[in-house]
């Protein structure tokens, strides 16, 4: 485990680069079920925010247990956070995270009765991070082949 303020400052940035996230929630049936959803706020203190439909499958789920992850990638960096997830009706919030690429799903707009905000609260994270992008990410992966050693990379688990 990485320190709290060092990890969860690490976290955030790996974060900026995200837009999309898949969220895994656990079925009626007790399997687990990934959802795409777009980040909506880039300010990582330990919560993003999603918009959703009330009909969507995950608010099924998440009702019947708020306990859920969240997956995000890029070329070169990774995170998996773990937490809880809840439905927040707050028409201000929602209004404050409104753009046009949600109106794609939701044509409505925010005053649609059917959308609604997903707040999820992560309590830990874990990273890995190729950093220098996609050629220091190949640059090392061609000197892992000849030397044998490990790929340069970041990985810790942090508690938030």
């Amino acid at each position: 485990m990485t320190d709290t303020t060092d990890g969860t400052a690490k976290v955030a940035e790996l974060l900026k680069d995200f837009r999309f996230a898949m969220l895994t929630t656990v079925d009626e049936m007790g399997k687990l079920v990934a959802h795409p959803l777009t980040v909506q706020e880039r300010e990582f203190d330990g919560d993003l925010w999603f918009v959703i439909g009330r009909n969507a499958s995950a608010v099924t789920h998440i009702a019947l247990n708020p306990s859920v992850g969240v997956s995000l990638s890029s070329n070169d960096s990774w995170v998996s956070l773990s937490g809880t997830a809840e439905l927040v009706d707050d028409h201000a919030k929602l209004e404050e995270l409104w753009n046009g690429a949600i109106e794609a799903w939701f044509p409505e707009g925010p005053s649609d009765p059917n959308v609604t905000l997903l707040k999820f609260s992560a309590d830990s994270a874990e990273y890995w991070d190729s950093p220098g992008g996609k050629v220091a990410s190949l640059m090392s992966f061609v000197k892992s082949k000849v030397t044998g050693e490990s790929l340069d990379a970041d990985n810790e688990k942090v508690d938030l």
